[in-house]
This record gives C-alpha cells, structure tokens and sequence, in this order.
C-alpha cells in the first residue's frame, strides 16, 4: 500500500485524499461528541451547531467523491491504488451518513431540553464514547493499513450492541413504570439506536481497511475468518 510513484502528481491526490477523509472523520467524531454533550449539557444552542454543521460534512463528501472520479480518469490507478480510490468512495458515505446520525441526535436533544430530564441518561453517555471509539478506530486502522485494529472494530461491535440492548430494556422499563415517561425515554431510546448505528457504519469502514489491504471483501459473516498474509 505504500509504494513510491513515480509520477509525483499522482502521490499528491492519494495524499489529498487521505488528509481530507481524515478531516472528515475528525469533523464527523466532534459531531458526535458535540450532540451528546447538547444532550446531557441540555444545551440547545449548542445542538443547533451541530445540525449547522451538517453542510460542511456534505461539502467534504463532495470533495472527495470529486477528488476520486478524478483519480480514476487521469490516473487509471491499479491494484492496491486502485483498492484504497473505491475503499474512499465506500467509506465516504459512512462518515456522511455518521454525520446524518449525529444530526439525529441533536434534534432529539432539542426536544429533551424542552421537558424535565429522565433521570438518569441510563448508559446513553457510554454508548456514545464507545461509538465515537469505534469510529476513531476505524479511522486510524484506515490511515496505517492496520488489519489487527480494523478486526478490532469488527469485534468491538459486539460490547457496542449489548450495551444498547441493555439501555433499550431499561427505558422500556421507565415506560411501563410510569406513562408520563413516555415520551422522554422514546427519544432516548432513538438516540441510543442512532449511536447503534454510528457503531455499524464504524464497523463498514473497518470491513473496507480489510479489503484495501489484503484485497478479500469481508462484508459477509461466513467470509470473516481470513488466514493471515
């Protein structure tokens, strides 16, 4: 995957490329993090800058589905190079769609200041710190051609879905202890599936690494176990 071209315009895009996937990922991890701060801080305006910044993840998945067809016109890459070009346009689209799911949760976060906290936020807070892991992790597995730590993040979903099965029965509990509860731990329960997802798509990234590096799609269960190289 590191191999020196010789056409030194060509190293630049993949460098580019790189650097601004990367921007993205950053940018789309502080989103996580600002919308459950909105949520726990019950601060509203801050929640209103994360749905703001939605736009500008949507510029940089832009940019670089650019930036790749571009890539593949006048560059006509092979191989591992042409591996990490279509492993970018995939994993662009998770980060966006990351970027979609922290939205989510700010809006709700909006609709929670409005009412009296449902105390306690269950596990919420951890869920979300586990997903923005997971997504760091992803991220830096993309970034050093890492395998171990791309199968890391595949493991890793496991702890992520049994925590939220665990805060999903809990707010179902706060439910059919007292009605009034409702409607407080219904848009919980949706930030708690929104944070789920964010895991998954974390997990996409890290099935893509697996292919970028060892050329072998893994996106299916029955095609998980691989012989090291």
């Amino acid at each position: 995957m590191a191999s020196t071209h010789t056409d030194k315009a060509f190293e630049q895009d993949l460098r580019d490329l790189r650097e601004r996937l990367l921007a993205m990922g950053a940018k789309v991890e502080a989103l996580i993090a600002q919308s459950m701060r909105a949520l726990t801080e019950r601060d509203s305006a801050l929640a209103e800058t994360v749905i703001k910044s939605d736009k500008d993840v949507n510029r940089l998945e832009v940019e670089i589905d650019d930036l790749c067809r571009r890539i593949l016109a006048l560059r006509q890459p092979a191989a591992s190079d042409l591996r990490l070009i279509t492993t970018a346009l995939k994993i662009v689209t998770d980060l966006e769609r990351i970027g979609d799911l922290a939205v989510n949760i700010a809006e709700r976060s909006i609709d929670l200041c409005q009412v009296p906290p449902l105390a306690p936020y269950v596990d919420t807070p951890r869920l979300a710190e586990l997903a923005q892991q997971q997504v760091k992790k992803s991220l830096d597995a993309f970034v050093s051609n890492d395998v171990t730590k791309a199968e890391e993040v595949l493991k890793g979903d496991d702890l992520l879905d049994a925590l939220f099965l665990k805060i999903f029965n809990e707010l179902l509990a706060y439910m059919m202890e007292d009605s009034k509860n409702i409607r407080r731990a219904t848009a919980l329960m949706f930030i708690a599936k929104h944070l789920e997802r964010i895991g998954d798509h974390a997990m996409n990234v890290a099935e893509m690494v697996v292919y970028m590096v060892r050329g072998k799609d893994i996106r299916h269960p029955q095609s998980r176990n691989i012989p090291q190289e």
